[in-house]
């Protein structure tokens, strides 16, 4: 059960319409994952507002408290970054079975893993709008003054996030005994070639298409970037190495994988498999008008006057880190006794991190 099944309606209205000084109209789930967020529907002017609370993995290293994901919001008000305005937090957690915190709704859609583009940006100059949106939206980010975060978000380096990565996997696969060889492999090449001297910004943690909101009828508009749970302070090329993991390209090799596809009998998730493996797993970048990673590479130096070098370390990074979060995913949800399929995935992405390595797949 989620907190957000758990949610006694009443109460909590009660409780949200006197903290925010507005009658609360509903409350309905919006999305769920990771974390829980509800819709807070409100009567006037005043709203609506979005509640998030977390479900799983937030008491690991690599997360803020719900507090400090608050901070970080209040924090990114006064910078150019276009985020949710906090309003409360709440750490009684007999209300939603969790801390949470409340903050403005804004509207837009978000484009999910292995996800198309709404309908009306389906053509090559909204497909370039939404690569260059991306791209500025990060470079603003990560050009943000970092001073202000120091106290709310940790310091880390690439290597000490290999470190992390590792710990993470392998407390996931003693678990589940999932445990796909090439990752362990690739884990020594990271700790091989992480850089010595990393440049050090506000990072978002998980910046991509699924944690952007995009407004506009046939030209997109990045209206937001959501999910500021996993904030810290660190190289900005680990972020975007991970972006452009979800860049296709022409050109770019297709990894076989048959042989995943003849260990797991979840059709529905290898048929989704097939189609990341194909056209990427953000599959607008593999059509026309989208920009490609070196154009989008240069741009993003010249808007931050950060030189982007070792592109093959942190695409690697980007890869293993998302397949150690999809096996602690993978993890809870078998701890839970929820079906999962995040195993095929991680063997997925432990193919594409050893190609990168190995230079089969040149980022």
């Amino acid at each position: 059960m989620t907190n957000g099944e758990r949610v006694d309606s009443s109460r909590l209205e009660t409780y949200l319409s006197a903290e925010l000084g507005v009658e609360i109209t509903d409350v309905s789930v919006l999305h769920e994952a990771l974390n829980t967020s509800l819709l807070v529907s409100t009567a006037g002017p005043r709203g609506p507002y979005v509640l998030r609370t977390p479900e799983m993995l937030r008491d690991t290293g690599s997360f803020l408290s719900v507090r400090e994901e608050y901070e970080v919001l209040e924090q990114l008000q006064e910078t150019a970054v276009d985020a949710p305005e906090p309003v409360l937090h709440c750490a009684d957690e007999s209300l939603v079975g969790a801390p949470f915190l409340v903050m403005t709704h804004l509207d837009g859609e978000t484009v999910p893993l292995g996800n198309r583009l709404p309908e009306r940006f389906r053509h090559p100059a909204g497909r370039r709008q939404v690569g260059l949106s991306l791209i500025d939206a990060l470079a603003e980010l990560h050009s943000t003054e970092s001073d202000r975060f120091v106290d709310i978000c940790e310091r880390t380096t690439p290597r000490k996030q290999v470190v992390t990565d590792i710990e993470r996997l392998d407390e996931a696969t003693a678990v589940t005994g999932h445990d796909p060889s090439p990752l362990w492999d690739v884990a020594d090449w990271l700790r091989e070639h992480a850089p010595a001297d990393p440049v050090m910004t506000l990072s978002h943690g998980d910046f991509r298409p699924g944690n952007v909101l995009f407004t506009g009828t046939e030209q997109p508009t990045l209206a937001g970037v959501l999910d500021w749970e996993t904030a810290f302070l660190g190289d900005p090329r680990v972020e975007l190495g991970y972006l452009l993991l979800r860049w296709r390209d022409a050109g770019d090799p297709t990894p076989e994988i048959d042989e995943i596809a003849a260990r797991w009998s979840d059709e529905g998730t290898i048929r989704e498999l097939r189609a990341a493996n194909k056209h990427g797993l953000a599959p607008f970048t593999s059509a026309p008008g989208s920009p490609d990673r070196r154009e989008l590479i240069d741009r993003y130096e010249r808007l931050t006057g950060i030189t982007v070098e070792h592109e093959r370390f942190y695409t690697a990074l980007g890869a293993f880190m998302l397949a150690a979060v999809w096996a602690d995913i993978h993890r809870h949800q078998l701890t839970d006794g929820v079906s999962s399929s995040k195993a095929i995935w991680v063997e997925y992405m432990a193919m594409l991190a050893d190609s990168i390595v190995s230079g089969e797949f040149e980022p």
